[in-house]
């Protein structure tokens, strides 16, 4: 089985230092949707694992996560993809879980639901704890500059092993047309 890991905000949809609160502020950014299309296309299961701490912050709640998400569902449908699962952390920093990332739970969860092994499986994100999760499953990280991407480009932590991509459709290219991450 080829399976991906998805972070949602910045990499599938724009992100907002003010949070994604409601369908209306969820738009993808341009290419993802296909993108993941693409991948689907493929034979890749394309699985998402985000943080949305908006919900332990009382920002949104679980349902109007659920209708942002249905939207995505929506919208990638028309491009003739589909993500096969979406694992999500609801807790704010502060809470001290296990899911939030860079923390392996969510990580945990979606190895367990499709039993496999993470080692080597890509890891899209554009932040630094999306990296550090990847890591520390084993899986292959991959860094795309779109939402804080370049912000965390520029902070000068991210290794040199760790292939950079301009977005999600340059990761999709470069996995259905090659087989290779860099």
């Amino acid at each position: 089985m080829k399976l991906i890991i998805l972070d949602r905000d910045g990499v599938i949809n724009e992100d907002s230092d003010d949070y994604i609160k409601s369908p209306d502020e969820w738009r993808p950014i341009p290419g993802s949707l296909e993108a993941i299309a693409r991948l689907n296309e493929a034979g890749y299961q394309v699985v998402v694992a985000t943080n949305q701490s908006g919900i332990g912050r009382g920002l949104f709640d679980v349902e109007t996560l659920a209708a942002m998400h249905e939207k995505m569902h929506r919208l990638l449908a028309a491009y003739g993809g589909h993500i096969d699962a979406v694992f999500f952390c609801p807790h704010a920093p502060g809470q001290r879980c296990g899911c939030r990332k860079p923390a392996p739970g969510l990580f945990a969860e979606i190895a367990q639901r499709f039993g496999v092994d993470l080692g080597g499986v890509p890891a899209v994100g554009d932040s630094l704890r999306d990296i550090e999760v990847a890591q520390a499953v084993g899986a292959q990280p991959m860094l795309v500059r779109t939402g804080k991407g370049q912000r965390t480009l520029a902070a000068g932590k991210v290794s040199g092993d760790v292939p950079i991509f301009d977005d999600l459709a340059h990761v999709a290219d470069t996995l259905v047309n090659t087989g290779e991450m860099t």
